[in-house]
């Protein structure tokens, strides 16, 4: 609350402690102010909002609202998608001006955004994954439906579009980030985990067949999770997919184990499908492999920082935040208490990684001065970590109540 600034088109955070610059995505959920709506969600199941915060809620809705006309990004981090969950998170009207912008912005092959416009890309081009892509606005439409408002129109536009960019191979279907008619080189880089590739989009459509009525979704999803497991290794320290296909040194670590490359995120592909009803994947029941993503994870040496560049991140991200709150969503479907431990484990590395005035700060062990500044926002700052703190708070004081949002509501359970 101390970073909330505020000028003529409403509130706004720097993108780093008592900076006098925000994010270049300003009302964006990842670093911008959006993302207070969502720490705002978790602090009104600990206690009533403040006059401040209820202030806070009406000016970040009021500013993103009247920038809805003229929005040109959609993605989930910062653009519409981003913003149904800010009105949503809220309570606040909106959503439904941001399905409409959606659709206005929509082209014969999805949603075009800035990223595109390099030499890697031909014109035209747009991306597939959950995060930037047209999964990224079938998730936002979904959720935008759930609350009440009219997704149809996006949800099965955006689901018709994943269907005509699928890559089918022997071990099933695949996407890539962006698919290869709009790269201009051979062999693209995929990123299978959830955030940038196949994972993330198997799970949007795995829900979608579900929420849509359309079979035909979860049977997709179903098979781009019979190929999924083809990509990484599966053993007794559980299940994981490297980071970046193909993998060369200059990737940094193959495997990592947070949200956006890791299991922690990826096991929201098998939470799918068994939301979905899907009965097996590869010989193998969908909670069987979401359990051997957590033990990818769990058996995997984080929260230590093993190795120089080894798990040097506090956030929601990339991080160990990140890693809390899905090990706290597993613990509230499956009540498994192993799950509650390691969630407790990532509380307690997050204390001590605090400076005293609550904030982090992550390590880049490449630069001269290896400590980066204080993120404020929510997947890379204060504000997600402290939400985490928050839930875990209320879970061990026996509150059992979890913020759903769209991309974690059908891994509770």
């Amino acid at each position: 609350m101390g970073q909330v600034r505020w000028d003529d088109d409403g509130p706004w955070i720097p993108e780093v402690g008592d900076g006098d610059t925000p994010d270049k995505y300003p009302d964006g959920m990842h670093s911008g102010i959006g993302g207070l709506a969502h720490v705002l969600a978790e602090i009104r199941l600990t206690r009533d909002w403040t006059s401040a915060e209820q202030s806070l809620v009406v000016g970040i809705a009021d500013r993103l609202r009247a920038a809805i006309p003229t929005t040109t990004c959609s993605t989930f981090f910062d653009g519409l998608v981003s913003s149904i969950g800010v009105f949503t998170a809220l309570d606040q009207p909106g959503a439904g001006s941001a399905l409409a912008r959606a659709l206005e912005l929509a082209t014969d092959n999805g949603w075009h955004e800035s990223f595109l416009d390099g030499d890697q890309y031909r014109p035209g081009a747009v991306a597939n994954d959950a995060t930037l892509g047209t999964g990224a606005l079938l998730m936002g439409a979904l959720w935008a439906a759930r609350h009440g408002e009219d997704g149809a129109a996006l949800a099965h536009r955006a689901a018709d579009l994943l269907l005509g960019e699928q890559e089918e191979l022997p071990t099933g279907v695949n996407w890539q980030f962006v698919s290869r008619r709009f790269r201009t080189d051979d062999e693209p880089t995929e990123m299978p985990n959830f955030t940038h590739g196949l994972a993330g989009i198997a799970a949007v459509l795995a829900v979608a067949g579900v929420e849509l009525g359309r079979p035909e979704l979860v049977d997709v999803a179903r098979r781009g999770a019979e190929h999924l497991v083809t990509l990484g290794i599966n053993d007794d320290k559980g299940f994981r997919v490297p980071r970046v296909i193909p993998w060369t040194e200059r990737h940094g670590d193959e495997y990592t184990f947070n949200w956006c490359h890791g299991g922690a995120g990826t096991l929201a592909t098998f939470s799918a499908l068994e939301y979905a009803d899907v009965p097996e994947i590869a010989g193998e029941t969908p909670q069987t492999w979401r359990r051997r993503c957590l033990d990818g994870v769990r058996y995997s040496g984080i929260p230590e920082r093993l190795h120089p560049g080894f798990w040097d991140n506090d956030g929601r991200c990339c991080g160990t935040a990140g890693v809390g709150d899905a090990f706290l969503d597993a613990w509230h479907r499956d009540g498994d208490e192993q799950d509650l431990e390691f969630a407790v484990r990532m509380g307690d590395t997050l204390v001590e990684h605090a400076y005293p005035d609550g904030y982090w700060r992550f390590v880049e062990y490449r630069n001269e001065d290896p400590l980066l500044p204080p993120g404020v926002g929510w997947m890379q700052g204060a504000a997600g970590i402290a939400a985490y703190l928050l839930r875990l708070q209320r879970v061990l004081g026996g509150d059992q109540r979890a913020v759903e949002r769209m991309e974690n509501w059908f891994s509770l359970g």
